[in-house]
């Protein structure tokens, strides 16, 4: 009771209106009513206020606008602040001052868009930070909820390094930058990368700053591309190029690092003004040729990989980035132009012999020719003369055949050498590329590396026959096969050509002989060096109406006086042929008897 205070009562308090349920002050209901509304916030419908968040859940959110009854809005409406907490304030859309429960019914997404165009113009003109809600990945990028608005993040934008997973964004609230509005198609491109850039540049300089050529540092595998790697040196990255990553030569560089490998690098190189800096991996090692066995001379015999190819040569890596070069010329004891890619192949194992070694220049020749004994030192034991052999062809010329008896062995076969009978115009007729041919040696040309070989000297020479055959004067069945300008070419019995000139060709009818026409040929000439046998088919009937006629004159000889008429036998004498002979005897004889 001694907490009780003493409380004065009203002094025009009117029981008796008490007592009958009435009004219980001077006041009237309605100026009691006006008093009540004007404690109240006035709003309309459709419009945006700020308000208080003054309680919430996992699902809901309730705002108080100073209005008779509270709003409630829905907690996915403010998924991109998560940081929201009872007392702050927040902007809302009244849709309906009271629905049919009496309710207030309030948006803060549609609050946030009705404002969100100024929002986001006024948030690009001030370079300004906004937080944006990152509600699902796109092509290139991901669609961010920034004032209620949709907008672009493109994938070069999350990060200042390489995104691997762009999915782990999804539902995170970041903050953002606005880099680009379009105002016609109303689309908006944010960047977070932008707000981390500005500060890791004075990062940049600083760290720039301390650097050193020389300087050794220790980094992180950022990123592998196909020409070397870039390495993150703490808030800076450097590139090692490919050629830097080791002594030897390197096709991928994945073969030597890989992501998110902490490791040693050298700065060889940087640039104050366009921040670029060169690292080396190599350089933290001795150079291989500094290591190279110092007993190594000219002469030794060293084994390798082949890790280059070229059409001159091999390069052969007989130590990570020690090479020796093999040049095709020192591949094979042969003379013929040919690819180095004939005698080996990227990857091959080999063994060489050392024909120079320049430590200084470090540089090295090597051959494997050396490994084989020069055919060219025993020719004349191995590949006498008048011996026989079975070569490969390897090329042609219009002048002969080019073979290879061994590697290194070449030798050329004359086109007149290749056949007794035939007229060979072109090798090719006569043989083809990587067939074998039987050949005899005619020449060893030791000084240029050549042997003179022949192909039909190994039968013999069949002209020898021919010359008993074909005699001048004998008659043989021919055929035409191929006609010329200059006449026609006539294939004889045992497959010997001939030749005959147009006059030789006229038949007995005065027409002329045709292709594939077959007929009788006297020899007219045999040429045994030159294998040229003249023909005539025209001669045949010319020399039987010869021989006719002048068995007509012999008769008529016969009959006329010997003594009387000698002046005219003497006349007669005179238009009688000179190989007539029996005709001449003849005169001879009346001659001196008519001296007598």
């Amino acid at each position: 009771m001694e907490n009780l205070k003493n409380v004065a009562p009203i002094e025009d308090f009117n029981w008796d209106a008490y007592e009958n349920g009435e009004a219980v002050t001077s006041a009237s209901h309605e100026d009691l009513e006006q008093a009540y509304d004007n404690t109240l916030n006035k709003v309309s419908d459709r419009e945006v206020v700020d308000g208080t968040v003054i309680a919430m859940n996992k699902r809901e959110v309730v705002v108080n606008i100073g209005y008779k009854s509270d709003g409630i809005i829905p907690m996915s409406e403010f998924r991109y602040n998560p940081e929201l907490q009872v007392g702050d304030t927040v902007e809302v859309y009244i849709e309906n001052q009271e629905d049919k429960k009496g309710q207030l019914v309030l948006s803060h997404r549609k609050a946030r868009a009705t404002r969100s165009w100024d929002r986001v113009n006024a948030a690009l003109e001030k370079e300004e930070i906004i937080k944006g809600y990152i509600k699902c990945r796109t092509k290139g990028g991901m669609i961010v909820d920034v004032f209620g608005i949709e907008a672009f993040l493109p994938g070069s934008q999350i990060d200042v390094k390489p995104i691997r997973d762009y999915d782990v964004f999804v539902g995170k609230t970041m903050e953002f930058k606005v880099v680009k509005i379009n105002q016609e198609f109303k689309n908006v491109v944010v960047s977070h990368k932008a707000l981390i850039e500005a500060e890791l540049e004075q990062q940049k300089k600083e760290i720039i700053g301390k650097l050193e050529k020389g300087q050794v540092l220790e980094g992180t595998v950022k990123n592998i591309t196909s020409y070397g790697v870039f390495i993150d040196l703490g808030g800076v990255d450097g590139l090692v190029h490919i050629t830097d990553l080791s002594w030897g030569r390197v096709s991928d560089p994945k073969e030597v690092v890989e992501l998110d490998q902490k490791l040693n690098v050298v700065i060889l190189d940087f640039d104050d003004e366009k921040k670029r800096i060169a690292l080396g991996l190599k350089q933290l090692t001795p150079h291989p040729w500094d290591a190279l066995d110092p007993n190594l001379k000219v002469g030794d015999h060293v084994k390798g990989r082949v890790v280059v190819m070229a059409d001159y040569g091999a390069f052969i890596e007989i130590a990570a980035g020690v090479e020796g070069l093999i040049h095709v010329s020192e591949m094979s004891w042969s003379q013929h132009l040919r690819s180095a890619q004939d005698f080996m192949k990227v990857g091959d194992e080999v063994e060489a012999v050392v024909l120079t070694l320049d430590r200084e220049e470090r540089k090295m020749s090597l051959g494997i020719k050396q490994l084989k004994t020069d055919p060219w030192e025993t020719i004349e034991e191995k590949y006498p003369m008048a011996s026989k052999h079975t070569a490969k062809v390897r090329n042609f010329t219009n002048f002969g055949v080019f073979v290879e008896i061994e590697e290194g062995v070449d030798g050329l076969i004359h086109i007149s050498d290749l056949s007794w009978t035939k007229k060979v115009k072109h090798p090719s007729e006569f043989t083809q590329i990587g067939a074998d041919i039987d050949v005899l040696v005619l020449e060893i040309d030791k000084e240029n590396r050549r042997l003179s070989l022949g192909h039909k000297q190994l039968e013999e020479n069949p002209w020898d026959v021919f010359e008993t055959v074909f005699t001048v004067g004998s008659v043989h069945e021919g055929t035409i096969i191929e006609v010329l300008d200059k006449g026609a070419v006539v294939a004889l019995p045992y497959g010997v050509e001939g030749f005959a000139t147009p006059k030789h060709l006229v038949k007995e009818d005065g027409s002329q002989a045709q292709l594939d026409e077959k007929l009788e040929f006297k020899v007219i000439e045999f040429n045994k060096d030159a294998k040229r046998i003249i023909l005539s088919h025209s001669r045949i009937f010319e020399d039987v109406a010869k021989a006719e006629e002048r068995a007509e004159k012999k008769a008529a000889r016969k009959t006329t006086p010997r003594r009387e008429d000698a002046p005219s036998i003497q006349n007669q004498a005179a238009s009688t042929t000179l190989g007539d002979i029996d005709a001449l005897a003849a005169l001879k004889e009346q001659m001196e008897a008519g001296k007598k």
